[in-house]
């Protein structure tokens, strides 16, 4: 017997503004236009005589209806697109990924060019943001999170665990000649509190009448302060390997300090999708120089 569907556009668009909980987000997802969303949407509510979405603080949000058919349609699609991947044998399509900053400047965009290389048929997005993306609201597929002291709130694979150095480039620091000698020296970091004291100390340095640092440069700035030989930077070696490839940074002294590590969580839905592990495991293989804990 014939099946009853509703439009598949209207369902496209139904389920991208579902998983976004946004109309413009669902827009910019699918290359259409806003009005085009709500269109569809709103042309799916007649049709099926209720209320799939209503206002909300920030954007749009499912109605118990909604939150009902979203949980029914969303498997579909992602069956629908795991059928595709399989018989062709590529993963295609957008995924995102919302990183830490630091991480995202100075260890993925250096490398990306290899992943792109590889599968050219993924459009990574990157936000690179503090704000911790809602994996479970579909803010993002996968989000990287820097880890120092708390657990994350689902699975995760540590990417790097690198310890702490300091950094500097060699042209400006090459006179240094032991630990005590950073004392005179401008010091960056890419932590909160007060790391240095902690690496002073492991390296039997006597800090206790240095007064704790009134300020600290954001991460991104001080490795470019660091860059261009204005002080030496306190930062584990996967964001500096990079720069030290290059001869810009060199490491000062091999005193290591814990750093926490760097991991990859994402959401379970979207594992699903082909193009998503990609990335995952070609970040977690990029990250393998820099994890103790060898696969």
């Amino acid at each position: 017997m014939p099946r009853s569907l509703p439009p598949l556009n209207a369902l496209r668009a139904f389920e991208a503004a579902g998983r976004h909980g946004s109309f413009s987000a669902a827009a910019q997802e699918l290359g259409v236009a806003h009005s085009s969303i709500s269109r569809h949407v709103r042309g799916l509510e007649q049709r099926l005589g209720v209320q799939l979405f209503r206002e909300a603080a920030r954007g749009v949000a499912l109605s118990p209806e909604g939150q009902a058919y979203l949980a029914q349609i969303s498997p579909v699609f992602d069956v629908l697109s795991e059928a595709t991947e399989a018989m062709t044998g590529r993963a295609s399509g957008v995924i995102t990924i919302s990183s830490e900053p630091t991480f995202a400047t100075h260890f993925i965009m250096p490398r990306l060019g290899r992943f792109l290389e590889e599968f050219p048929e993924v459009e990574p997005r990157i936000t690179a943001t503090r704000t911790l993306a809602d994996l479970g609201a579909f803010e993002a597929d996968l989000a990287i999170r820097s880890i120092v002291s708390t657990t994350p709130d689902q699975p995760s694979s540590v990417i790097s665990d690198a310890p702490m150095y300091p950094f500097a480039c060699p042209k400006a620091f090459g006179h240094l000649r032991e630990p005590k000698d950073l004392l005179s020296c401008r010091r960056y970091q890419d932590r909160h509190g007060d790391p240095w004291r902690a690496w002073f100390t492991a390296a039997g340095v006597d800090v206790a009448a240095e007064p704790a640092p009134q300020w600290r440069m954001r991460a991104n700035l001080a490795v470019q302060a660091a860059l261009n030989g204005q002080g030496v930077l306190l930062v584990t070696e996967d964001i500096a390997q990079i720069y030290v490839d290059r001869g810009q940074l060199a490491r000062v002294f091999d005193v290591p300090l814990s750093g926490g590590s760097y991991q990859v969580l994402v959401e379970p839905r979207a594992e699903r999708r082909r193009a998503v592990r990609q990335f995952r495991d070609w970040v977690l293989a990029e990250g393998l120089p820099f994890r103790s804990q060898k696969d």
